[in-house]
């Protein structure tokens, strides 16, 4: 009952308001990009949803624009001089995930879900086995309990029992519990980048 109705209510509910109060921000964002570097403004890409559905994700671009057309092949470093000034700023601060809302507005995502995976990393959907399917029975989310238990960790042999956990345990408490505790570690500007 709750993840099939109430919490898709609620993702709806909460993303048209969340649009409409980020807009101000939204427009800063955009112009800052616009003028440190040319390209556009968004960020999409293509990502594994419920079922291994496709669907392209929406955020801020944070990198030269002839980067961003590599979709993610090699791994950054908080020095990589492909992401830009404002690039830097806004992946610290997690503002470039925020255009996400769009995607919870269009049914893609919810506030809180497993992390979506690129459609060929760490694996093709095919590659997934029993197991690792289950992270897929849910809508992905801008933050859930991986991103909160792992923000230090990108290892996805980790990260997906954890996801799997969180399919298994969903509940309305659940999700308002990581819901919350997401804004304490919005900022946290620590290890969002990776170390090898």
């Amino acid at each position: 009952m709750y993840r099939n109705y109430f919490k898709v209510f609620f993702d709806f509910i909460f993303s048209l308001v969340s649009l409409f109060l980020l807009t101000p921000l939204f427009t800063i964002v955009a112009v800052c990009i616009k003028l440190d570097s040319k390209g556009g403004v968004f960020f999409l890409q293509d990502r594994l949803g419920k079922n291994g559905n496709i669907f392209k994700v929406v955020k801020f671009r944070s990198m030269s624009e002839k980067y961003e057309l590599e979709g993610g092949k090699n791994k950054l470093k908080e020095t990589d001089s492909r992401i830009t000034r404002v690039g830097k700023f806004i992946r610290k601060t997690s503002i470039d995930e925020l255009p996400q809302v769009i995607n919870i507005l269009k049914g893609d995502m919810s506030f809180i879900g497993p992390r979506p995976p690129l459609t060929y990393f760490p694996k093709k959907y095919s590659e997934y086995n029993s197991f690792e399917k289950q992270r897929f029975l849910v809508k992905p989310g801008i933050s859930g309990l991986a991103q909160l238990r792992c923000r230090e960790i990108h290892d996805w042999d980790i990260n997906i029992p954890i996801d799997v956990e969180y399919v298994n345990n969903q509940s309305f408490i659940y999700d308002l519990k990581l819901f919350l505790k997401s804004f304490s570690v919005f900022f946290n500007t620590s290890n969002i980048y990776s170390k090898d």
